[in-house]
């Protein structure tokens, strides 16, 4: 094998790598929501250092030497920044503060949830059967059908649904996109199931 076909061989590996771990940084921004790592941060009010975050954080004693790989990879994913003194929210953290007016934390934990990450584990099961849907293989029903059925599913669904129409209805409502809406005599808000879009529009 001569250099450029091991180069060739490594970069194939690397990518293959790259996107079989990719899993990693969405469950670890999971992770951080969970153990409140962008609060934590906002409210130490300045660049907080490693050892300040590990006290901080509802974690268990044996497992403080995990969190700075955490955080290493979230770093790495550019959900925080490292400075000097220590870890920074970026714009993309500050959206998943619980305060904050238009939070993605719940949309984050919504898509993220086991519940509806099963469907994508069972897509190759589906294309063998005749299922209609990768949901229908994974739980044997409708997805609506199960959420007539399931609380926690529905509660789940509609809050984070609710939550990334909030964000959405702030940027068409803001006056810069007033035109968008010029001439406009009737407007339906499709799906609707808590009504967010339609109440921010109203207002």
């Amino acid at each position: 094998m001569n250099m450029e076909d091991s180069r060739e061989l490594l970069q194939a590996q690397a990518f293959i790598w790259n996107r079989s771990l990719n899993v990693l940084d969405s469950m670890s921004l999971r992770c951080a929501i969970q153990l409140g790592i962008p609060d934590a941060i906002q409210n130490y009010g300045k660049p907080i250092p490693l050892s300040q975050l590990i006290a901080i954080l509802p974690i268990h004693q044996t497992k403080t030497p995990f969190i700075e790989r955490l955080m290493r990879i979230l770093v790495h994913s550019g959900f925080f920044g490292l400075e000097e003194e220590g870890y920074v929210l970026t714009g993309a953290s500050k959206l998943l503060l619980k305060d904050h007016p238009l939070t993605h934390a719940p949309f984050v934990l919504g898509v993220l949830d086991p519940i509806m990450i099963k469907p994508s584990q069972c897509l190759g099961a589906w294309l063998q059967n005749d299922d209609p849907t990768p949901f229908h293989t994974a739980y044997g029903t409708a997805f609506y059908e199960k959420m007539a059925h399931d609380t926690e599913l529905t509660h789940l669904f509609n809050h984070f649904m609710a939550n990334d129409s909030l964000l959405i209805a702030n940027v068409l409502t803001n006056k810069c996109y007033a035109e968008v809406f010029e001439g406009v005599g009737k407007l339906v808000d499709v799906g609707g199931g808590t009504g967010s879009v339609t109440k921010a529009i109203a207002a």
